[in-house]
C-alpha cells in the first residue's frame, strides 16, 4: 500500500529496510518537477535504503514506524553530490612558466606556436610513472571531494600516444574504484597534434582507426572528445572523430567556439553530442543546433577567468533557447589550474551573469545530463543514488556567493558518511 506525502510516495512495506534518515534539514532538490527555488522543501527529511533514496518531504510526513539510524541535520541545508563535468585531472607537470609569460603580454596561442602548452604537459605526463599520476592527480581531487564533489569527468589528452593515453584513463579508472567519486572518463586524443606527427590528418586518421578502437577494447573510455579550434584540429578532422566514436558507442563531447568559431557545436550536436563545452563564440545556429539535438552547454568560467578572455558566451541565448547550461572547472594545468568547483560557482555569477540557482543548477542537474548521469545523479528525488552533501548555510544561493569558503560539513556517497 503507498500513501502520497505531497512531497514522495511512501511504500510502507519497505520502510523497515530505510537504513539512515536525516530530519532538521532543508532540501535543495534541484528536481525540475519541484517548482519552488531550488527545488526546496524547508524543514524536511530524507531516508536512505542502501545506497539509493528511499523517501523525501516535509518532516511532518516522516513515517515513524522505522528502523533507520537517525541524523539531526540541525537546520543545515542539503544539495544533490556536486558533479565536475570537464576536468583534466591527471597529468605531469605543472605550467607556471607560461602563467609568467601570459603576464608579459605573450597570448595562450603563441604559446602553444611555440611548442609549448599542451605540447609542455605532454612531455611531462609521457615522462611521467603510472603511480605518480595517480598520486598527483588523487591529491587534485581530494581538493574537490572536500568540497562535495562526489561525481567528476576525467579526460586524457596529455598522451597522444598509445600507451600514455591509455595510462592517463587507467589512472583515472582507477581513482574511481578506489575513492568515493563516480568518475566518469573521456578519451581525448584529438586534443593537440603530438611533436613526432606533422600531418594532422595522419594523426586524426591514426586517433580514430586506431586508438579508439583500443580504447573501447580495454573498456577504458565511457566518451570522446575533441579540441576543434584553429591552434588544434579543424571540422573535418573532428568529423573523422565523431564517426569513429559513433561506429563505437561512445558519447561525444567537444572542446568548441572557445577561441574562434569554426561551427563545431552545430557539428557535434549533428552527432548527438551530449556536452559541448567553452561556447565563448557560439553563435546563434549554434545555440539552435544544440538545442534541436539536447546537448548541453557546458560552461569554463576558471579558463576564461585565468586566459583573461574577454568574449562572453551567449548566456541570453542559451537561457532563452532553453539550452541546459553546466558549470565544470575545466581543472588543467594550462588555462586553468583549479581545484575547487565552489569557486566556480562564483565566477559563472560573476563573470558570466548567471544566478546562484543557475550555477548550483549547473553544478548538478545539468551537470549530470551533461556526463548521461541524469538517471540516477544530480538531483535529490526517491530511487536515485544517495550522493548528497550537508552545508552550513542560511540559503543555497550563498554557495555562489563566498570566494574562499568551504562550508560542507558532510557528504554521503552512496548512503554512507564519507570522512572529510
Amino acid at each position: 500500500m503507498a500513501q502520497d506525502s505531497g512531497n514522495a510516495t511512501i511504500d510502507l512495506v519497505t520502510v523497515n529496510r530505510w537504513t539512515h534518515i536525516w530530519h532538521n534539514v532543508q532540501l535543495a532538490t534541484m528536481a525540475e518537477q519541484n517548482p519552488a527555488p531550488y527545488g526546496a522543501i524547508e524543514n524536511a527529511a530524507i531516508a536512505v535504503e542502501g545506497d539509493r533514496i528511499a523517501w523525501l518531504g516535509a518532516a511532518a510526513d516522516l513515517p515513524t514506524d522505522h528502523r533507520a539510524t537517525l541524523h539531526d541535520g540541525q537546520g543545515l541545508w542539503i544539495t544533490p553530490g556536486l558533479i565536475d563535468c570537464h576536468t583534466h585531472l591527471v597529468y605531469g607537470g605543472n605550467r607556471s612558466q607560461e602563467f609568467e609569460l601570459r603576464l608579459t603580454g605573450v597570448s595562450y596561442d603563441e604559446i602553444a606556436r611555440r611548442g609549448g602548452g599542451i605540447v609542455a604537459t605532454v612531455d611531462a605526463t609521457r615522462k611521467a610513472s603510472e603511480e605518480s599520476l595517480y598520486q598527483s592527480a588523487a591529491k587534485r581531487l581530494s581538493s574537490f571531494l572536500n568540497e562535495g564533489v562526489t561525481g567528476i569527468e576525467i579526460k586524457s589528452g596529455y598522451g597522444l600516444d598509445r600507451d600514455t593515453e591509455l595510462k592517463m584513463l587507467k589512472v583515472a579508472r582507477r581513482l574511481g574504484d578506489e575513492k568515493p567519486v563516480d568518475v566518469a572518463t573521456t578519451f581525448l586524443g584529438a586534443h593537440a597534434l603530438p611533436p613526432e606527427y606533422t600531418d594532422k590528418d595522419a594523426y586524426i586518421d591514426w586517433v580514430a582507426d586506431t586508438m579508439i578502437p583500443d580504447v573501447v577494447k580495454k573498456g577504458h573510455a565511457d566518451a570522446v572528445d575533441v579540441f576543434c579550434e584553429g591552434i588544434a584540429f579543424n571540422t573535418d578532422q573532428c568529423e573523422r572523430i565523431f564517426k569513429a566514436a559513433t561506429e563505437h558507442g561512445l558519447s561525444i563531447k567537444a572542446h568548441v567556439e572557445q577561441l574562434s568559431n569554426l561551427g563545431g557545436a552545430a557539428l557535434a550536436a549533428s552527432y548527438g553530442a551530449i556536452s559541448v563545452d567553452h561556447l565563448e563564440y557560439l553563435d546563434a545556429a549554434g545555440v539552435e543546433a544544440i538545442k534541436k539535438s539536447g546537448t548541453v552547454a557546458v560552461l569554463l568560467p576558471g579558463a576564461f577567468y585565468f586566459l583573461r578572455e574577454t568574449q562572453l558566451p551567449p548566456v541570453d541565448r542559451l537561457r532563452s533557447a532553453q539550452v541546459p547550461i553546466a558549470i565544470a572547472s575545466d581543472a588543467n594545468p594550462g588555462s586553468s589550474p583549479t581545484c575547487s568547483l565552489l569557486l566556480m560557482l562564483n565566477m559563472a555569477c560573476t563573470l558570466f551573469r548567471l544566478t546562484p540557482e543557475e550555477s548550483l543548477r549547473g553544478v548538478t542537474r545539468h551537470a549530470a545530463q551533461a556526463l548521461g548521469w541524469e538517471k540516477r545523479l544530480g538531483t535529490l528525488e526517491v530511487g536515485k543514488q544517495a550522493d548528497f552533501v550537508l552545508w552550513d548555510v542560511s540559503s543555497p544561493g550563498e554557495l555562489s556567493y563566498a570566494i574562499g569558503a568551504n562550508p560542507c560539513v558532510d557528504v554521503i556517497k552512496n548512503g554512507r558518511i564519507v570522512s572529510r
